[in-house]
């Protein structure tokens, strides 16, 4: 059976009307940009080669014209979303504004030299397999976690189709064996199945980065306090059973530190849970604002935080009376009352084997605080072990 170019491609587009209708109802409303970049991508894809197909049957010049350089530019606006869904999954990418270069001068030259078949051939396929090579390239090394397969996938459909599109560039600028853009030549029928093949390769990679960018969204808002942002007790846990290792391993000191601020229950009596709410959230605030990076910081629960620091005791009272300096600034500016706390501090000993034992010695120090009258810092009993 001979394959048909037209064919092909047609049935590409088709495929990727398709996907890129269903999609929306898959992913849902609530998605990140880079899953919004994806559906462009293939939406841009589709309206890209049904251009190309109907300006085979175009009845002026101009037409063909019009919509050969509308082709270009949405094959490349499409590579451009790509590699912004990229970015949105696997952090800063390479060469972004050359790939933007490459996006606007294509569509243009190619308008401007398209009497010379040669020159549009040559200028349209090299730009766009330069373009495809950027965005096979983005698919690698990422500076957030992602999985290898589907990256390595992205790159491999992106290679191919570089080197098919280089290949029919060439044989249009330098040799007489591609004439028209649905010569039968084995090179253009190859790019032909490739395209269609790449389609789906290429989207089921991405789904498979966007159904890891959900998991991943869903694991963080298990281990995150959503009305503070911070940690959650389960998240603290995650994260303290690592700083424990670290300290222990390298023989470093940590500090616990457990917050409760002071009559909370009075705030929510007397001025309402979303007043209560309003000053959970400032407390959590100014605890970010004021540890160290490296340090961590968490809602165990109601009003209770906990700080865990890499450093010693010696650290906590400087970072306690930052905490209620700022507190006593911002409270009765935002609140329209003082707030304050109690806090209790204890440092690992070399026989703490899990986190645990020194949480309750802070938490101890912490009811010390709150019964000797709340509103300051008690340390935990120094343990020579």
């Amino acid at each position: 059976m001979q394959l048909d170019f037209l064919t092909l491609l047609a049935t590409t587009a088709i495929s990727l009307f398709m996907i890129s209708a269903s999609l929306p109802l898959i992913m849902g409303r609530n998605i990140s940009a880079a899953a919004r970049d994806v559906q462009a991508t293939l939406l841009l894809q589709a309206l890209a080669w049904v251009a190309i197909i109907a300006s085979n049957f175009a009845p002026t010049p101009l037409i063909d014209r019009a919509l050969s350089t509308v082709s270009i530019g949405c094959g490349m606006a499409a590579l451009w979303m790509n590699y912004r869904a990229l970015t949105g999954w696997l952090g800063p990418r390479p060469w972004p504004r050359l790939l933007q270069a490459l996006v606007l001068a294509s569509p243009l030259g190619y308008f401007l030299g398209f009497d010379s078949y040669a020159f549009r051939v040559g200028w349209a396929n090299a730009l766009l397999a330069a373009a495809t090579l950027l965005v096979a390239r983005a698919a690698l090394w990422p500076r957030l976690r992602a999985e290898t397969g589907w990256r390595m996938l992205v790159c491999a459909s992106m290679l191919v189709m570089a080197s098919l599109t280089l290949a029919r560039g060439i044989l249009g600028a330098f040799t007489d064996q591609y004439p028209h853009f649905s010569t039968p030549h084995p090179v253009n029928l190859a790019f032909a199945l490739a395209a269609c093949v790449t389609v789906v390769l290429n989207t089921i990679a991405l789904l498979v980065a966007w159904r890891d960018e959900t998991e991943l969204k869903l694991r963080e808002l298990a281990v995150t306090d959503p009305l503070t942002g911070l940690p959650n007790r389960r998240g603290f846990e995650e994260r303290a059973g690592a700083m424990l290792a670290h300290a222990r391993r390298h023989e470093l000191p940590l500090t616990a530190i457990m917050l409760d601020l002071d009559h909370f229950k009075q705030v929510n009596d007397q001025h309402g849970h979303e007043v209560g709410d309003h000053a959970l959230a400032l407390f959590a605030r100014l605890l970010k604002d004021t540890h160290r990076n490296g340090d961590l910081a968490a809602r165990l629960g109601g009003e209770e935080f906990c700080l865990l620091l890499h450093d010693d005791t010696c650290a906590g009272l400087p970072l306690d009376q930052r905490l209620r300096q700022r507190l006593r600034q911002a409270a009765p500016a935002e609140l329209g009352f003082a707030l304050d706390f109690s806090a209790g501090m204890a440092a690992l000993h070399r026989s703490d084997t899990d986190i645990h034992p020194l949480l309750a010695r802070a938490d101890a120090a912490l009811y010390e605080a709150k019964a000797t009258g709340r509103g300051r810092l008690c340390s935990a009993a120094p343990k020579n072990s």
